[in-house]
């Protein structure tokens, strides 16, 4: 991907060479920091926090205002090299710093207390499971009152009940830290935000209201770099992983590569092709890991998935008498409700700091591995292997290519997506939304460059409109633009902030896909058809976005009803609305999902609806 993943936003903190911090290889534009070090007058805790922000590349953070916050985001907006961009509500400014986090590599989100900080912290879940660095900062009551029995408001009105977010965002984040006096603000700041950045996993600061536009001498120190150690190989563990890792492959007659979302987190996507083309190995990616790697190298198979895999992939995959699975999560979703034809006896699972032979048989469990490192070390030693390649070249077949509908026929899926392809090329971000649409993307074709988001562990519908907010301002500076799928369903549950994007002139695509309701949801479980609670109240989305635009920003919105109403909707946005926010609602029917849907639906139904163990 072109975003830069986490563990090189982490490795560019760690540069020695300079005093200045700024010199942060992930962010090139950052690389004269140098000069505002040495603040011109004395700096507040507000200010210094939106300074570090800065230096780790936060551009742009997402917030809405609170009376505990307030003073806090007049000392943020100061910062030169920090903006603001608020939103209709915390929800949707948490999926927007989720966006913003996969687009250049780390967020933050700035919320007032509990009635906020709870809000927010659906979103901040979600970035925890998805493992994106997101800085959640809220403005916490005054300093007196924070430790105190004192009842005030935006509280339970329970005792002890001050401290309720803190123990809710405990669950959610990898360190929480609540400053309340100034002496040892800075410290506490850079303690979170090193965790942040270390670990890949939200953070959550709180900051009394009364302390964010105070000074104190340690704000106007030029800040050393941020204390992060990084983690390290064992060098004796990851030699005897890769001998053991080639002995055990070296045996085989026709192994293959499997990437999954966990390259990102480890940084490893270059050295696991460079591994696939050292042992010429085939390879294909888990869902959470499309986008990951090229898509148009020789050696690519397509999406490993079970039952609902590109064509022929399963096959290989499951006949091979050994598989390398890199950066894989064998959750129920990505394992389409735990069916996958696998044996562990023939696996290799290549975690980010460990790998685990055979299931672990004989004690081949090796600790302190880096991934990047492992796959290196993998690549000197393979003994080159291109059978199972040769097996899928035989296999594979031409994808049919989706003939033109009859005209003035209603829209069909097929033809929906068909078109989507065409819309996509090496600056376009592709985000969809939990439903259909991501079994519809999983079936793309990515050129290099194009980059690809969806939730896939944490899955929480109406995610993506913030995303889409989010990974556009966060990608606007190198001229990407955002297609966004997202079903009708899943919209309703975020759509405010549409008008937002307007606000600051974002110029996403989004393709709002109106099938009358939660599709994914039906085909798992469908509802009473006198009482179907999968079934929404259309709304007239056209006229909506309409409304929220209300004169102000650009926009076009239209209508498809047939395949020509969106090739000429589609040419339009590409063309003369290039820098305007675009919807195109595509009007389909209730049934016409993907295949894919259909089996992944029926497995995970079967999953959800085992028995009970007896006891």
């Amino acid at each position: 991907r072109h975003m830069p993943s986490h563990s090189q936003q982490v490795s560019s903190l760690l540069i020695p060479t300079t005093p200045c911090f700024g010199s942060v290889s992930a962010h090139p534009s950052t690389a004269s920091m140098c000069d505002w070090n040495q603040p011109t007058e004395p700096r507040t805790l507000g200010q210094h926090l939106a300074h570090r922000l800065s230096q780790i590349g936060v551009k742009h953070f997402f917030g809405v205002p609170g009376d505990y916050n307030l003073q806090l985001l007049d000392e943020l907006v100061k910062d030169k090299f920090t903006e603001g961009r608020w939103t209709c509500n915390e929800l949707n400014a948490g999926y927007a710093a989720d966006g913003y986090a996969r687009a250049t590599g780390v967020g933050a989100v700035v919320v007032t207390y509990t009635v906020g900080g709870l809000s927010v912290i659906n979103a901040v879940a979600g970035a925890y499971a998805e493992n994106l660095p997101v800085i959640c900062i809220t403005g916490a009551p005054n300093s007196n009152d924070i430790y105190s029995n004192h009842l005030v408001h935006h509280t339970i009105a329970r005792k002890g009940s001050m401290e309720q977010e803190l123990h809710c965002m405990r669950q959610v984040t990898c360190d929480q830290v609540i400053i309340s006096q100034l002496s040892d603000a800075h410290e506490q700041i850079d303690h979170a935000i090193s965790a942040a950045l270390h670990n890949s996993k939200p953070v959550y600061i709180a900051v009394c209201a009364n302390l964010a536009a105070l000074h104190h001498p340690s704000f106007d120190a030029s800040p050393v770099p941020y204390s992060i150690t990084p983690k390290r190989s064992n060098p004796a563990s990851l030699e005897q992983a890769v001998r053991c890792a080639a002995a055990f492959l070296a045996g085989k007659q026709k192994p293959v590569a499997v990437g999954g979302g966990l390259l990102r987190l480890a940084g490893a996507e270059e050295e696991f092709v460079r591994l696939v083309e050292a042992a010429q190995y085939p390879f294909a990616v888990m869902a959470a890991g499309k986008g990951l790697v090229p898509e148009d190298h020789p050696q690519w198979m397509g999406t490993y998935w079970g039952q609902i895999s590109s064509p022929f992939v399963a096959e290989v995959v499951e006949s091979a008498d050994a598989a390398l699975f890199v950066g894989a999560q064998f959750n129920d979703y990505a394992t389409a409700g735990n069916s996958l034809n696998l044996q562990q006896s023939r696996m290799i699972k290549v975690e980010p700091y460990r790998v685990v032979i055979a299931g672990g048989k004989g004690g081949q469990v090796f600790g302190c591995v880096r991934m990047d490192d492992f796959l290196c070390g993998l690549a000197e030693a393979i003994t080159p292997n291109d059978t199972a390649h040769q097996i899928f070249k035989r296999l594979w077949v031409p994808t049919p290519v989706v003939e033109p509908s009859e005209e003035g026929s209603p829209l069909r899926t097929k033809h929906l997506f068909a078109h989507v392809q065409m819309l996509l090329d090496d600056k376009t971000i592709l985000i969809a939304e939990t439903g259909d649409s991501i079994f519809n993307c999983q079936k793309l074709k990515l050129p290099r460059g194009c980059t690809y988001e969806w939730s896939q562990q944490y899955g929480s519908i109406g995610w993506s409109v913030g995303a889409v907010l989010g990974a556009a301002i966060g990608g606007q500076k190198d001229g990407r633009r955002v297609v966004a799928c997202i079903g009708d369903g899943s919209f309703q549950v975020t759509a405010q902030d549409v008008s937002t994007m307007m606000r600051y002139g974002q110029n996403p695509i989004i393709i709002l896909v109106n099938n009358g309701g939660y599709t994914i949801e039906v085909e798992i479980h469908d509802g009473p058809a006198d009482n179907n609670y999968n079934i929404i109240k259309n709304w007239d989305y056209v006229a909506l976005f309409k409304a929220m635009q209300n004169k102000e920003g650009q926009l076009f919105a239209t209508r498809a009803k047939t395949e020509k109403d969106l090739e000429d909707a589609i040419e339009f946005a590409k063309n003369e609305a290039a820098d305007s926010l675009c919807l195109i609602e595509c009007i389909v029917h209730r049934d016409d999902c993907s295949s894919e849907l259909l089996e992944w639906g029926g497995r995970v139904a079967a999953a959800n609806s085992r028995p009970p163990q007896s006891d």
